[in-house]
């Protein structure tokens, strides 16, 4: 059953062409993360993953950020008593739910990265499948300048993305990294002109909405399991995953239509 989403809480849900929008709402700091929109993120996703009429799902953010992550003034009361906080427990209850959502519901996830991703806003673009970046986003880590290590995912995605001497620079000297030189190196996919990224981004998203979902599905499942796996494993499931796609309407429908010399209609079954 599907949980509301807290209103109030700094997150806008809009639900548009089979595209679920995901909006951080707290400009004034930058969209960081407290406890209420962090709360409402997970729900957001949940509902999404679960919910038949969504077919796709983006993140972005309101103002100058995409997101800078955690909200540090949340966690003031345990800095003031010269304690660090308990992270363990706040990555699993509000940072691990979220990234397992983007990373691996059976819909496309899609990062809109309209300015500053830094620290656990970065790692939230990084779980997402693909990352469209406005020519004035800018990407850091952060976390080595409050001598903590990356989390949220951001150690397992980022060399995977980048390569392991990139991440390394990228982690360790904790420098920006521009939107050029992120599409150079494959942090991102595209990039686009600030006053065109809504538009550009939402032509890619109703793009993925429209297309035949279980088979993406599969492809997104396929690549990240695949990651990890040896070839004669991989082999095995691509076979499983192309059995799967291939008895779905979609298929005949792709087929058919590539017969006839016509846009394919894909339903998402």
């Amino acid at each position: 059953m599907s949980a509301p989403v807290p209103e109030g809480a700094g997150l806008d849900v809009d639900l548009r062409s089979g595209v679920a929008w995901l909006t951080l709402n707290r400009p004034d700091s930058l969209n960081s993360l407290d406890g209420p929109i962090k709360e409402a993120l997970i729900a957001a996703l949940e509902n999404a993953a679960g919910d038949s009429a969504v077919r796709a799902v983006a993140i972005t953010g309101t103002g100058r950020g995409f997101c800078v992550g955690q909200d540090l003034r949340e966690l003031q009361d345990a800095y003031s008593a010269g304690e660090a906080p308990d992270f363990p427990v706040l990555l699993e209850r509000h940072y691990a739910p979220a990234i397992r959502l983007l990373a691996r519901m059976a819909k496309p996830t899609v990062a809109v990265v309209n300015g500053v991703a830094a620290g656990a806003g970065m790692s939230l673009a990084l779980a997402c499948d693909l990352r469209l970046a406005s020519s004035a986003a800018r990407f850091r880590l952060a976390f080595s300048g409050i001598a903590l290590v990356p989390d949220a995912g951001a150690t397992w995605h980022l060399p995977r993305l980048v390569g392991l001497s990139r991440a390394m620079d990228i982690a360790l000297l904790g420098d920006w990294v521009d939107a050029d030189e992120a599409l150079r190196i494959g942090l991102v996919n595209r990039v686009f002109p600030t006053d065109e990224l809504a538009a550009r981004a939402e032509e890619v998203l109703v793009g993925l909405a429209s297309g035949p979902t279980v088979a993406l599905a599969g492809t997104k499942a396929l690549l990240r399991s695949n990651l990890d796996a040896g070839l004669d494993d991989a082999l095995t499931a691509e076979a499983e995953g192309q059995a799967a796609a291939g008895h779905t309407k979609d298929h005949l429908e792709g087929v058919r239509a590539f017969i006839e010399k016509r846009p394919p209609e894909f339903l998402g079954a």
